[in-house]
């Protein structure tokens, strides 16, 4: 047998490597040429565009609903005593009878059904019929003066659509278009396509997926791409310039990332308390949801009555008022608007925390800017703003993200990111479980089921 001299030995080498490169660039060649990678590119591309056509007509039938609230405001500013309880409990009556997949936020039904390996449960969380289902009776609530918002929901709408398209296509593994798809919803939902990046994985994933990067960035820039064609490119809140220049300015970072954390902890912790532990007497009131919901509604139609309006609705009016033109809220708005919000999200009609949350923060910025008169008013209610919405959802970095893409300031990068991550981990003290984690629990197959789903089986929900 021939010994092979060290001087053979590197051309062997360069040989192994050359077939190696040929098998690879045929490899990828017939990827580049598959059919079904291309039935999967076509399925994505359409997807995506159906998801910011449905999160543009969401959006503008979601403002008209608002619009109606404040005229029958003016119209009968007692007619909310009645409407506003009855239209709770008629709400709370059809979601938990026919679409119980569309209450609350979507956000949960998302992570949920990301984490199902039953495809028929995944159906019952994203069918056409809760999509459906969803965007009315959202609109329907704001009509009637819940304090609730359309971006969470647009992310269950966006993760739905790409999945009946998906489903459509007859393609089998759907999990990283349900992700895609819920990250456009975000993204169409604010103008904000960074933001959407960012919640998919930090929220919705809570990790950094490689394989579906690119479909999720992908179904992001298709969908506000749709967004900015039919809305223009335009900023949720309006353009915000504010910055903090004294070193005195940078004592209102740790004040709002003690508020906004606390308060932020404490509304987490008091919505999965109501939806998943509920001491004995509001599980006793639970018992009879429908009549739940009422008392809910009715104490809704209180504050709003008591606040003319301001505790009703989204809060993106009043929110763009305080943040654009530094114009003050009244001292009380921040607090009413956390009970309404609270109390709309724990009665189980459909229905976002993302606007309301928004407007909480602001107003609670509002509120302390007489104390902490050495600071820009609009600065601290920008911070309070992203100190709350860090410390409910705990998502530092996707807080910081939405807030800059919807106002456009980039003067106040790192005094939000700092209050973001403290706020958060304050949150993490009074809440440990991340909110939309927590109520996820509720929709997982084995207990979906007994909640109004019995022709669901109940499969092991996979860890992935």
């Amino acid at each position: 047998m021939q010994e092979q001299t060290p001087s053979t030995q590197p051309s062997n080498a360069r040989k192994r490597a050359q077939i190696r490169r040929r098998l690879r660039l045929r490899r990828y060649r017939y990827v580049s040429l598959s059919r079904r990678v291309w039935m999967r590119r076509a399925v994505f591309i359409a997807g995506a565009l159906l998801v910011g056509l449905t999160a543009v007509g969401f959006a503008e039938t979601a403002n008209e609903a608002q619009n109606v609230y404040y005229a029958i405001l003016k119209f009968s500013p007692w007619l909310p005593l009645v409407m506003t309880p009855v239209g709770f409990a008629v709400l709370a009556y059809i979601t938990a009878r026919w679409f119980p997949a569309a209450a609350g936020s979507g956000i949960p039904q998302v992570i949920a059904a990301r984490k199902s390996s039953d495809n028929v449960h995944r159906k019952s969380l994203l069918g056409w019929q809760t999509t459906i289902a969803k965007i009315v009776m959202t609109a329907f609530a704001l009509v009637i003066g819940a304090s609730v918002g359309r971006e969470g929901p647009t992310v269950q709408v966006g993760a739905s659509v790409m999945f009946a398209v998906a489903t459509f296509a007859g393609l089998g593994r759907q999990n990283g278009l349900v992700l895609a798809g819920a990250a456009a919803g975000i993204a169409a939902a604010f103008n904000a396509p960074i933001a959407g990046i960012l919640f998919a994985i930090e929220e919705l994933a809570k990790a950094f997926a490689g394989r579906i990067n690119d479909i999720v960035i992908g179904s992001v820039v298709i969908s506000g791409a749709v967004s900015w064609l039919i809305l223009g490119n335009y900023d949720y809140f309006g353009e915000v310039s504010v910055r903090i220049v004294d070193t005195q300015d940078w004592f209102a970072v740790p004040i709002c990332s003690i508020v906004g954390g606390v308060l932020g902890g404490l509304f987490s912790v008091g919505l999965i308390t109501v939806s998943r532990k509920p001491p004995r007497f509001i599980a006793l009131l639970r018992q009879r949801p429908i009549a739940f919901a009422a008392g809910c509604g009715f104490i809704v139609a209180v504050l709003s009555i008591a606040t003319a309006g301001y505790a009703s609705g989204n809060g993106y009016i009043e929110t763009r008022a305080s943040l654009v033109f530094g114009q003050a809220i009244p001292w009380w708005y921040g607090f009413a608007k956390f009970a309404t919000t609270l109390l709309s999200s724990a009665s189980g009609i459909p229905g976002g925390l993302f606007s309301p949350s928004l407007a909480v923060g602001a107003g609670i910025g509002s509120m302390v800017t007489p104390i902490l008169t050495f600071t820009d008013p609009r600065a601290l209610m920008l911070l309070m703003t992203v100190g709350y919405f860090a410390g409910v959802v705990q998502s530092p970095l996707t807080a910081v993200v939405i807030v800059m893409e919807m106002t456009s300031d980039k003067n106040m990068v790192i005094p939000l990111m700092a209050t973001a991550l403290f706020a958060s981990g304050i949150s993490r003290l009074i809440s440990p479980e991340p909110l939309y984690h927590a109520l996820a629990r509720g929709y997982f197959a084995s207990t979906f089921r007994i909640r109004g789903t019995p022709d669901v089986a109940p499969p092991a929900v996979s860890s992935s």
